[in-house]
């Protein structure tokens, strides 16, 4: 396991272990940090508060394409993303909007802004990374991209001691018995005692209003519902919160499920979809679309999120950002 907490296309490489773009975390985490986590970073790294950012489906792409993706507004959301200073971004899948190798160098170039600030990017696999080219294909691509995750699909990285990140492949099985499903198991099975938030990340949401109609092929799937159906369980038997930040429906979406906050953020720049809101969803304002990012700041034991929008979408240099939503995560008693 990687003590370490990765940038996004940093070239440092740690002594020993060869792995690009890692830093040490400079301090002893034992019995603090979670033990079977893929990547450390320590407590003395992080800031306090702890500013966190989760969105999605931005379809980085050729920004002569403006139906499928926003480029203005991709650009102003990785602009907005990078002026928070987060101490780590958490992408929720689709970042390209085909899987090939042009998309990804759209990527790289219009994030360049998170690289000069040395930003920690953990990003999560969306069906668009395999859209087209052979899964084997794509996901040399994704891990050119994202070489320290080399060999995974799946991951975990301890944020100091209070908040463990649980990245998962929903384009892979996540049902009872796969491969991926035990790995979870065993990453929550193992929390240490000093956890306090749990972030699942992933791309398929395990929770999201039922749409009739064309959009009715991004309803909740039973690979995902057998995933929330778990995640209750676990949430009822440890001492910590749990918070999934999903995507692939491009709007807002907010629920509490079995003791779980549930989001859909998926207003990353991708062609924006209309949503029937069910009463079950927690966020009711009917404006649209929702281009949008999530942001988390945990201080002291106490998590609060806000959902920051864009507003002026339209402008060639939108700019114009406001919170629409926000709630709180207590630490359980």
């Amino acid at each position: 396991m990687l003590r370490h907490g990765f940038r996004l296309g940093s070239i440092l490489v740690v002594a020993a272990l060869a792995v690009t773009g890692c830093r040490s975390t400079g301090g002893a985490v034992a019995g603090a940090a979670n033990p079977s986590a893929t990547f450390r970073v320590a407590d003395a790294d992080l800031p306090e508060p702890l500013v966190m950012i989760a969105y999605g489906d931005m379809r980085f792409t050729d920004p002569a394409e403006t139906e499928a993706t926003q480029p203005a507004v991709r650009r102003a959301l990785v602009a907005k993303v990078a002026a928070e200073h987060p101490a780590a971004i958490f992408l929720n899948g689709d970042l390209p909007w085909h899987g090939v190798a042009a998309d990804y160098t759209v990527f790289r170039d219009e994030t360049a802004v998170w690289r000069e600030a040395r930003l920690r990017v953990y990003p999560a696999l969306g069906n668009h990374e395999f859209s087209r080219c052979a899964e084997a294909e794509c996901l040399q691509l994704w891990w050119d991209a994202f070489p320290e995750l080399r060999g995974r699909r799946w991951y975990s990285v301890a944020l100091g001691s209070r908040v463990l990140l649980i990245a998962l492949d929903t384009d892979a099985p996540l049902t009872p018995g796969s491969e991926q499903r035990a790995w979870l198991e065993g990453q929550i099975g193992g929390l240490a005692a000093a956890t306090r938030f749990v972030v699942i990340l992933l791309h398929h949401p395990p929770v999201d209003d039922p749409q009739t109609g064309k959009l009715g092929d991004h309803n909740v799937r039973p690979n995902e519902a057998a995933l929330a159906d778990y995640l209750g369980r676990a949430a009822a038997a440890t001492k910590a919160r749990f918070l999934v930040s999903a995507g692939h429906v491009h709007n807002y979406e907010r629920f509490f499920q079995d003791g779980v906050t549930y989001l859909v953020s998926g207003g990353g720049g991708a062609r924006p979809y209309p949503v029937e809101r069910g009463a079950a969803d927690l966020y009711q304002n009917p404006d649209f679309p929702n281009y949008h990012y999530v942001r988390l700041e945990l201080r002291g034991g106490r998590l609060s999120a806000t959902m920051v929008r864009l507003n002026d979408h339209a402008r060639p240099d939108p700019h114009d950002w406001e919170i629409r939503d926000r709630f709180e995560l207590a630490p359980v008693p």
